[in-house]
């Protein structure tokens, strides 16, 4: 990323170097001065809030980060959480674009809040959304259209990344034209919900477990294709031997306690996370 990160210097350490210089009576050109020139910084200061929006008639709670210890406009990323709903992993995705320098919002597709604890639940959830893509494509767009009137975010391109439910939404979303970057899917459902397609002159980069059961390959070609047929930029990267969900951390706790085929995959992860990055910053970043 362009954003510079400083090394802090450990003042005791520089202390503890003039105290041993000290002690061996080191030539006066050779000792270390007492008070060292070095320079410290510091680093991000991530704050969150909450950030409503409304469509519809409806008001959505959002979760907006961002470093409040960089004064400059920033470019914006939407996170679109998972079937769960916006939870403290949407959350910790948001804080984790923050601190890199990005303004981050948590978008709430399902409205007020609301997370799901159990699959059924979670199903019915996003089913409603997906199911009416044009309001679900206003409850996005209208995120998009709050939070470009944020002080903190520039005036520039944004981008989009979501996972699970939020992958299939950033790629619809890729889909039907919205004016998007970069839409990043991490294994994400592939299924085609948007009604209405436009040209997508951006990237999209889809990140698929190779052992996820939960996603058909035939589904994630012919998304691939279409995309590439609205004038996407399409690169789709599969990980060998990962479950559906394999970037969430407590994917093998869910899976243990609800029976869900889903896992983390530490390598995968960091991958899929390096690559989407990458890409971040060549779109927003210029």
């Amino acid at each position: 990323m362009r954003t510079l990160f400083t090394l802090l210097c450990l003042v005791t350490g520089l202390m503890a170097g003039s105290a041993v210089a000290q002690e061996v009576n080191l030539p006066p050109e050779l000792e270390i001065e007492s008070e060292a020139a070095f320079v410290t910084a510091w680093g991000p200061r991530v704050e969150s809030e909450i950030f409503e929006y409304s469509t519809g008639g409806e008001t959505y709670q959002g979760y907006l980060a961002r470093n409040v210890n960089d004064k400059k406009p920033r470019p914006a990323v939407l996170v679109v959480h998972e079937w769960w709903g916006l939870n403290d992993y949407a959350r910790a995705r948001a804080d984790q674009l923050a601190a890199l320098g990005f303004v981050a919002l948590a978008v709430d597709m399902y409205g007020g809040g609301q997370v799901a604890t159990h699959p059924d639940q979670a199903g019915e959830f996003s089913s409603q959304v997906m199911q009416d893509w044009p309001a679900a494509r206003a409850r996005f767009e209208a995120a998009m259209t709050q939070l470009r009137q944020h002080p903190a975010v520039a005036d520039s391109g944004m981008a989009a990344i979501g996972y699970c439910f939020g992958g299939s939404v950033v790629m619809n979303m890729a889909l039907s034209g919205m004016p998007l970057e970069a839409a990043i899917s991490f294994h994400g459902d592939p299924t085609q919900a948007a009604s209405a397609r436009g040209n997508f002159s951006g990237a999209v980069q889809v990140h698929n477990g190779g052992a996820d059961s939960l996603v058909a390959r035939e589904d994630l070609t012919a998304m691939a294709r279409a995309l590439e047929a609205q004038g996407a930029e399409v690169d789709v990267i599969t990980y060998p031997q990962a479950l559906h969900g394999f970037t969430n951390p407590g994917a093998d706790a869910l899976s243990e306690e609800l029976d869900l085929p889903i896992g983390y995959n530490a390598a995968a992860d960091a991958s899929s996370w390096q690559s989407a990055l990458l890409l971040l910053d060549r779109t927003l970043n210029q």
